[in-house]
């Protein structure tokens, strides 16, 4: 079932950002999480994107929280709407989660802090006949020229008990 909800954010930053290259934002996964390999998508490298991605999983092996942070050069000169890229990849996490048969309902995009950046965010919950099963957060920030998006989701119950390994990620990234 989590794969269902992997973050699928990067197609949304392609259109919203381009630009060069530079070092990747250095992140400490919490330990106990498997590092993944980010598979390359269709304009990763024309967009200069740096995908990073750590899932947590059960005793069985089982993914229960996937967590991605996404970093994209932005042109010199041109201007991020924050809040319309996170509009726009919100839409697109509940228009994925309603084809697979979920409802969503995300809560007001609000400030909210990225390691020392000033950031945007948004949750939404993931219901399936009435029962809350996933629970996905986009958070977003912008820096000069340098535009990210930490995207966590997981199961119900072990994204609520991932929180303290989740607020320690994002206080501890170095953008």
């Amino acid at each position: 079932m989590i794969e269902s909800f992997k973050p699928r954010v990067a197609a949304l930053l392609l259109l919203a950002f381009a630009g060069l290259v530079q070092a990747a934002p250095q992140v400490t996964w919490p330990q106990g999480w498997t590092v993944e390999p980010v598979p390359a998508q269709e304009g990763d490298q024309a967009a200069e994107v740096s995908r990073q991605r750590a899932v947590k999983s059960d005793a069985a092996g089982n993914p229960q929280v996937v967590m991605e942070l996404t970093m994209t050069q932005v042109d010199s000169g041109h201007v991020v709407n924050l809040q319309g890229v996170l509009l726009e990849m919100r839409k697109s996490v509940q228009k994925d989660f309603a084809r697979g048969g979920y409802q969503s309902v995300c809560n007001k995009i609000h400030a909210a802090q990225l390691s020392r950046l000033q950031a945007l965010e948004t949750t939404c919950t993931i219901t399936q006949n009435g029962r809350h099963v996933l629970s996905q957060t986009l958070v977003a920030a912008v820096d000069g020229n340098k535009a990210y998006v930490l995207s966590y989701a997981g199961q119900a119950q072990a994204y609520a008990e991932s929180r303290d390994e989740i607020l320690a990620v994002r206080n501890s990234l170095k953008l």
